[in-house]
């Protein structure tokens, strides 16, 4: 259905872009995601440039160690659950940053890439959001939501 929409990464993304830096302390990210209900986040460096993301998959991958009841919580950080207090002690006591866990060099697109050309991107990637850049710098992210979003806006269209 997509792939007839004339819209484009502008018209879906989200503008409001949390964002955290590759030196930021990683309990302050994880607290960002929880806070926010967003799975994951782009990594910018002092020019605001994509340098990389951090995912809840990221950090089950990072806590493979822990129990399935542990690793749950950080499955649903988007959904605002609250994390174990055992959990977040572990976190503080790695007092790791960002940048040990990213994945670098993010995939993005630009405002003007097509909707049909991201959900491409997202299904042979195999990821789940893009930053959009403008000049090299964030102006936006779409992720599988928007697309959802944004495709039924096309079938209400359709009828």
């Amino acid at each position: 259905m997509l792939e007839d929409s004339p819209l484009t990464a502008e018209d879906v993304m989200t503008r409001d872009v949390k964002v955290v830096h590759p030196e930021t302390p990683l309990l302050d990210a994880v607290r960002l995601m929880a806070d926010n209900h967003i799975s994951g986040l782009v990594v910018v460096d002092e020019q605001n440039r994509p340098v990389g993301m951090l995912t809840e998959g990221d950090l089950l991958r990072w806590h493979g160690e822990f129990t399935e009841r542990q690793a749950w919580w950080l499955d649903h950080l988007s959904e605002g659950t609250e994390l174990a207090p055992t959990f977040m002690d572990a976190i503080r006591s790695q007092q790791r940053k960002v940048k040990k866990l990213m994945v670098e060099s993010a995939i993005t697109v630009f405002p003007e890439t097509s909707t049909r050309d991201i959900a491409r991107l997202f299904y042979e990637r195999k990821i789940k959001r893009v930053p959009v850049v403008q000049d090299d710098k964030l102006v936006g992210l779409v992720s599988r939501a928007d697309l959802l979003r944004a495709l039924v806006a096309e079938l209400a269209k359709k009828g």
